[in-house]
């Protein structure tokens, strides 16, 4: 069977990633990695890389292309502007811009007769999977998302966006408290503050107003804005000493009552070691989806809600009904 052959836009993080689930995959092969550097500077593990002011030499060689910028910038030009040329896929986690964005690319992936999937990863993404389901089957109920403890990517890259910062990771901590009382059945409203808290670490540039980068932090709209937040500034060593590593998980919960009286909890969690690994595996399975739905005629923008579940397993549908129906 001949494989998908997928390119990866942008080479930091989540690019490294794709490009370790795509070389994981049977079906699958990596054919280009597009980059804004030299790619003569660039080193990646697969011996990869082009500029991405000739994307279009590769248009005909590439059946889906995962766009791996960041959502702060780069995904809303990078995924529009890749959608003209390639099927695509991105992980754009700006939730309260997720309308526009997809009208935006919906608007140039019909026009360019190509499919873009956008907003794939795990929330966006499979944590929204579950709060469908959750409230499909429990439609009476109340659904609960707690992110964390872990490293946000999203975040951590609107942090090293701001001007006079050298270094930032931000770490998204969970009510636990909250957290069990939900999951013993007990209802409770809570506001965006009081489910979580936000912790900032950031390396200040040489000269950076430290008090005026912390007001630009903690008044963020979309990201620290509507939570406690607190920013620790630090030496470039602490942290290469206690913040390189990129983990984070979460839950989602769905209450709810099938008739009067009668409780019903449905909870989805994940822990992970690598958020851009794991983010990484879910955009290739995606982007193995997006290939099969493309071929099959499919045009315009989607998201994770559009996609049959059977599309992102490289098992046939037979197989899968036989292994794990």
């Amino acid at each position: 069977m001949e494989k998908i052959k997928v390119a990866i836009n942008g080479y930091g993080n989540l690019g490294r990633a794709v490009e370790l689930a795509v070389g994981r995959s049977a079906d699958m092969e990596l054919v280009a990695i597009f980059t804004r550097r030299d790619p003569a500077d660039l080193e990646t593990a697969s011996g990869l890389a082009a500029p991405s002011s000739e994307m279009a030499r590769w248009v005909g060689n590439i059946d889906v292309c995962i766009n791996c910028g960041g959502s702060a910038t780069d995904l809303r030009d990078q995924t529009p502007e890749a959608s003209t040329l390639f099927n695509v896929v991105d992980t754009f986690d700006t939730h309260a811009a997720i309308p526009q964005h997809f009208a935006v690319v919906d608007q140039v992936a019909r026009e360019n007769d190509r499919l873009a999937l956008i907003s794939t990863g795990w929330d966006p993404g499979l944590f929204s999977l579950n709060r469908l389901i959750g409230e499909s089957i429990l439609p009476e109920g109340e659904t609960y998302t707690f992110w964390g403890p872990g490293l946000s990517q999203g975040h951590s890259d609107a942090l090293r966006r701001i001007e006079g910062v050298a270094a930032a990771v931000q770490y998204t901590i969970p009510n636990e408290g909250a957290l069990d009382r939900i999951h013993a059945g007990e209802h409770l409203e809570l506001t965006t503050r009081e489910k979580h808290r936000r912790e900032c670490w950031v390396v200040l540039a040489d000269g950076a107003d430290g008090d005026a980068i912390r007001e630009t932090i903690v008044s963020m709209p979309n990201y620290f804005a509507d939570y406690d937040t607190t920013v620790n500034f630090i030496s470039q060593e602490e942290f290469d000493r206690d913040h390189t590593g990129m983990p984070h998980g979460g839950t989602v919960i769905r209450q709810g009552q099938t008739s009067e009286g009668t409780s019903q909890v449905i909870s989805f969690k994940l822990a992970l070691d690598s958020n851009p690994e794991f983010t990484g595996a879910v955009a290739c399975a995606t982007a193995r989806a997006v290939a099969r739905m493309a071929a099959e005629g499919q045009r315009g923008a989607i998201t994770l809600f559009d996609v049959p579940p059977a599309k992102l397993s490289p098992e046939d549908p037979a197989q899968l009904r036989k292994r794990l129906l």
